[in-house]
């Protein structure tokens, strides 16, 4: 019988917390030395920086990384119409899985190429953070996300090709990051901005599923891992899956797996399982 075991992979990078500085039109950032990164990401208005010796005028869309250790601090005070997203993260001992924070540390400040797409992971990080919701390990991920996208700076798709692949990719990434909430192919395409149908199409043809498909299969997986983990009861699971009809996540659950989901926690929680 396989040894249990009880290590557990973690992200490169460890989150601290964050949030959305809104500026009143006096005060200027704080003279300080940290030790921990600072990743701000300028929302609207212009942003005046320093960094030991190093000046930056930050506009809106653009992104710029503090290190731990060197001193920094505002050039100019808040302008009335200033607003950014801040946070604070530390990184772990894996340097060469860090190429994103690399970027952001030799070239900041940087335009970042999709802004919506870095303004929507802070809102979820923000709004996760603030209703109790995020937890260390969804935090660290997220935080990979945030720093892989702020290093992101390459044109955004000009082809139509590129574009569905582009629009496919930014529904997945919304599907993973809301699954606990209530998801359609509508209201999907009403945040992104275009028609079902169209968003439909294209999803498929990149992912090989429906939208509806996949919304499922991300709510099963995330439930199989909160099975394995053991913290919560059968019907806290369904409701933090998106179940929200507990017999409902128990009767498919069952069609998926053979096993209902507390006879799948007795026969696997206690297991090293591959969930992938």
């Amino acid at each position: 019988m396989p040894n249990a075991c009880s290590c557990r992979i973690f992200p490169p990078v460890q989150a601290c917390n964050a949030g959305l500085f809104i500026s009143r039109g006096n005060g200027r950032h704080p003279d300080r030395v940290m030790d921990s990164h600072e990743l701000i990401f300028v929302r609207s208005g212009t942003l005046g920086m320093f960094e030991e010796q190093r000046r930056f005028t930050l506009n809106a869309g653009q992104a710029l990384l503090l290190r731990p250790g060197c001193r920094h601090g505002g050039t100019a005070s808040y302008p009335p119409d200033l607003s950014f997203y801040w946070i604070h993260f530390r990184l772990r001992a894996i340097p060469q899985a860090m190429r994103p924070v690399h970027r952001l540390i030799l070239r900041s400040p940087l335009t970042v190429s999709r802004p919506d797409r870095l303004t929507e992971l802070f809102r979820q990080f923000l709004d996760d953070q603030e209703t109790g919701r995020l937890t260390p390990a969804t935090a660290d991920l997220m935080m990979t996300l945030l720093l892989s996208e702020a290093a992101s700076t390459q044109p955004a798709p000009a082809t139509d090709a590129k574009t569905a692949a582009t629009l496919a990719s930014r529904a997945d990434l919304f599907i993973r990051l809301h699954f606990s909430t209530p998801l359609s192919t509508a209201a999907i395409a009403a945040v992104l901005r275009c028609n079902p149908d169209y968003l439909g199409r294209v999803f498929q043809h990149a992912y090989g599923r429906t939208l509806t498909d996949a919304i499922h299969a991300y709510r099963h997986r995330q439930a199989r891992l909160m099975l394995l983990d053991g913290a919560l009861r059968i019907k806290e699971i369904a409701q933090s899956c998106g179940f929200h009809d507990p017999g409902y996540f128990r009767r498919r659950f069952h069609r998926l797996e053979g096993l209902a989901p507390a006879a799948f926690r007795r026969l696997y929680a206690h297991v090293h399982v591959n969930v992938e």
